[in-house]
């Protein structure tokens, strides 16, 4: 598993990540090349975090069909190397 900040731009990685649900989880899995990783605010006013901000880890990659996606990671995201 790969540190978020580790992340470099042409580094091809697979990213899972899980959504807890009442009965189990629902998981998905994409693989491309990083375009970029940062970290991003968001418009939540009621965060009470740097800035009243709720700062997300947020990765760029772009898919093998050139689709470029946008992945908030979290406690539930998996980034390996490839």
């Amino acid at each position: 598993m790969l540190e978020f900040a580790a992340l470099k731009a042409g580094t091809r990685v697979r990213v899972t990540q899980q959504m807890p649900t009442p009965t189990g989880a629902w998981t998905t899995t994409v693989e491309g090349v990083v375009q970029r990783w940062r970290q991003a605010t968001t418009g939540s006013w009621f965060a009470h975090s740097k800035d009243d901000r709720l700062w997300l880890d947020r990765l760029e990659v772009q898919l093998d069909d050139g689709e470029i996606t946008l992945l908030n990671l979290d406690q539930y995201s998996l980034v390996e190397s490839v």
